[in-house]
């Protein structure tokens, strides 16, 4: 008896080294992998809703081709406008490198009006002028911020089309993932269960709800913006639309407002076109840039117990510390310790009124 008193702390040691090697084992073995298995759990609880009406509209029958269809047809919703877009930035590109050589690419004159702009009229005036009277030595004079700018474009370019690369790979392992969302879900909700004491169910649709949530408040209404900008740049004849309209995009996905991206865009058009129609344009711009205003606070928190400013908070520093991927986590981390914060309060009090009550 004696014996197996001394041993048992060295056992428990032991399998608690043991342990913990195969945990540190077997992350170093999926950490390739695991940045594409979280995206696929997000694309999987986003789009499962849709994945249970098509269900419901062919009655469950023949599962596996209805989830493969589906998967196309999002796989096909996503290239092909990649590939449009992506097409017209490299046509522009070129279109801009021959006139360059060429001889033959000019900047416009500004408009007389751009001086009445407050704050940046003037100076944004006096450098559209230098550009349009000397594209070269423009060039030359700000040859480091120009440098800036388009190393800035082309990388965030570029993250942007590895992210679509990611995205469509997460689309196929999301189809299986919403093959057997149940038994998935059942298998979060045991394991929330044994961390919070019987509130994995409470747990596991909040982390849904929010990352739901997130989808739909900052990635919808980006994509919202960018393809009303699209819509406005290309009745107004912009050169370059679909580059305005991919720069929107990804200042709106990043939470900083799309109107930086805009306000070149109308100077362009006051540049070229009548008052009227610029002004019209002008106007239409600012309340797609605006429109996020209201559209966030409809889309963003919607149904869900945790405040809005936790999420937009969580998906602000989420981004900050893992990128785009951190948009959709750092929402779900402070939502789960938000509530595991209320419930453990919530115990808290309820302890205090029991003691008072057995006081008395």
């Amino acid at each position: 008896m004696k014996n197996n008193v001394t041993k048992s702390p060295i056992d428990m040691y032991i399998k608690i080294v043991l342990l913990s090697l195969l945990l540190v084992w077997s992350f170093y073995i999926v950490r390739p992998f695991v940045t594409l298995i979280v995206w696929s759990i997000i694309v999987a609880v986003a789009l499962h809703p849709f994945y249970e009406k098509l269900l419901k509209i062919t009655k469950g029958k023949k599962k596996g081709l209805v989830t493969s269809v589906f998967i196309l047809i999002l796989v096909g919703l996503i290239i092909m406008p990649t590939i449009s877009l992506t097409g017209s930035i490299i046509d522009s590109g070129q279109e801009f490198y021959q006139s360059f050589n060429a001889g033959e690419l000019k900047v416009p004159p500004p408009a007389e009006t751009i001086k009445e702009w407050p704050f940046i009229g003037d100076k944004l005036y006096d450098v559209w002028s230098s550009a349009s009277a000397d594209l070269e030595n423009f060039i030359v004079k700000y040859k480091e911020e120009i440098s800036n700018s388009l190393g800035w474009m082309f990388s965030s370019f570029a993250g942007l089309m590895s992210s679509v690369a990611l995205g469509l790979f997460a689309l196929i392992i999301a189809g299986v993932f919403m093959s057997s969302a149940d038994a998935g879900y059942q298998a979060g909700v045991k394991f929330a269960n044994r961390l919070s004491n019987g509130k994995g169910d409470q747990f596991m649709m909040m982390c849904v709800s929010t990352i739901r949530s997130v989808v739909k408040g900052i990635l919808l209404v980006a994509i919202i913006q960018a393809a009303l900008s699209y819509l406005g740049f290309v009745i107004i004849g912009l050169p370059g639309a679909s580059l305005f309209a991919l720069l929107v995009l990804v200042l709106a996905i990043i939470q900083i407002p799309a109107i930086i991206a805009m306000i070149p865009a109308i100077a362009i058009v006051f540049s070229y076109a009548e008052t009227t129609p610029a002004i019209i344009f002008t106007i239409y711009i600012i309340f797609v840039a605006l429109s996020d205003n209201f559209l966030k606070p409809m889309l963003l928190g919607k149904g869900l117990e945790t405040p809005m400013l936790i999420i937009l908070i969580g998906a602000l520093g989420g981004m900050m510390l893992q990128g785009i991927l951190g948009l959709f986590i750092g929402p779900v981390v402070l939502a789960v310790v938000y509530q595991m914060y209320t419930n453990w309060v919530a115990e808290g009090s309820a302890d205090q009124v029991v003691e008072k009550a057995a006081e008395e």
